[in-house]
């Protein structure tokens, strides 16, 4: 649960270096690991780090005038990143830049007055410490459960309180109603209902303001104040958007939860999909600007925001269908052909006429739970294909698809 706080500019001084302290421990971390090689004696676990963390303040006054309590936390932190990665579950930590990786984590006993006090229905303050009780806004209750809080910094400069914690689960209707969920650029997501949902962005003012500071911080010198104020604008922009589209992904996920019991998406391979098209020196790739517009645009939409808050939400109610050729597919009757799709939102079918929004049609093939498993046998050019007559991957024997739901 994430809550905005308000520190003075006293305050916000000491929180700043105590981002610095975390970042340069765990960043000493990192270069012990990176260090070892094959036959080089094992890095420092979390014992020998945090002996060597207390000769570094007694050596150090800079290092000392820290909080003993926010470098040890990042040394914590660090190994349990380490044990995650070696356990195949996250990937390898690795190095934190100022400006970006701004925050810090404190664990302590939730409840107790010296971590966290109410001073109004819209106020409350939390202890840091050696920075003193600072505020926040109190918009909604903290669960008990709560035995830790990290201090974060955005990077348009605004000091944010989180407190670790479950998100609560959402019970379904118990009404047996499924809805499929197409997930787009154009329409972030399409239901089988027939709703069209988009995330929202910038408006077009916003954006070209944005457009105009990315090209003052183009010919920006590095390192000067110019450039520093010009990046926190452009963050600024940034974190409005990224608000918006949270905000939206929310609001999306837990109105579907409560309307129905049974929750089917593509099982899309996000990170696959937008990974850059730039290539190597030696082969440069094609396309390079067109592909990372559209890994811009995937990113907007927020694919993977929705199916994470999803299963987060209704766990075990969430099912991922394969995504292969529910675009186009006839839902009416099961016909596959490229030529179905006649643009981005129209779909109309070669075989029966059936016409729908493109988007929608294939949200209800995903909601059918049946993904498509045949390829359509080449035809005469300008001959719509046949109905049925579909062949199977791998060079099988024909046979007629399976019949589809006629409704979600």
């Amino acid at each position: 649960m994430r809550f905005r706080l308000e520190p003075s500019p006293a305050q916000e001084k000491l929180l700043l270096e105590h981002c610095a302290h975390a970042r340069f421990v765990w960043n000493l971390a990192v270069e012990q690991r990176q260090h070892w090689r094959p036959g080089r004696a094992s890095a420092p676990g979390y014992v020998a780090q945090s002996r060597q963390l207390t000769e570094a303040r007694k050596e150090f006054a800079w290092l000392a005038a820290g909080s003993q309590t926010v470098q040890q936390q990042a040394l914590r932190d660090f190994a349990q990143a380490m044990a995650n990665f070696f356990a195949g579950t996250h990937r390898r930590p690795t190095w934190r830049n100022a400006g970006v990786h701004e925050g810090f984590r404190i664990v302590g006993q939730r409840g107790n007055q010296w971590d966290l006090r109410r001073l109004s229905r819209k106020v409350g303050q939390v202890r840091v410490p050696k920075v003193g009780w600072v505020r926040f806004r109190w918009s909604r209750d903290v669960a008990d459960q709560a035995k830790s809080f990290r201090v974060k910094r955005d990077r348009a400069g605004r000091w944010h309180v989180c407190f670790a914690m479950f998100s609560p689960l959402i019970d379904g209707p118990d009404t047996g109603e499924i809805v499929g969920v197409d997930r787009g650029m154009a329409v972030s997501a399409a239901l089988s209902t027939g709703e069209l949902l988009s995330a929202p962005g910038l408006r077009d003012t916003e954006a070209r303001r944005l457009l105009r500071l990315q090209r003052r911080l183009a010919r920006a010198k590095r390192g000067s104040n110019r450039r520093r104020r010009i990046k926190t604008a452009i963050g600024r922009l940034k974190a409005r958007e990224a608000d918006r589209r949270k905000d939206w992904v929310e609001r999306t996920s837990t109105d579907l939860a409560r309307r129905f019991d049974l929750i089917r998406v593509e099982d899309l391979k996000i990170k696959i999909m937008v990974r850059s098209a730039r290539g190597t020196p030696a082969a440069p790739g094609k396309n390079v600007r067109a592909k990372a517009g559209l890994n811009r645009a995937i990113h907007a939409a927020g694919w993977g925001q929705l199916a994470t808050r999803l299963e987060q939400k209704a766990p075990g109610r969430v099912e991922k269908i394969d995504p292969a050729y529910t675009s186009q597919t006839c839902h009416a009757c099961g016909h596959c052909a490229a030529g179905n799709r006649e643009s981005q939102a129209v779909f109309r079918c070669r075989a029966c006429g059936h016409t729908d929004n493109a988007d929608v049609n294939a949200a209800k093939n995903i909601a059918a739970g049946r993904a498509v498993t045949f390829l359509p046998r080449p035809t005469d050019p300008g001959r719509p294909p046949e109905r049925g007559a579909l062949q199977p991957l791998g060079g099988a024997v024909n046979r007629e698809p399976q019949p589809f739901l006629s409704s979600a």
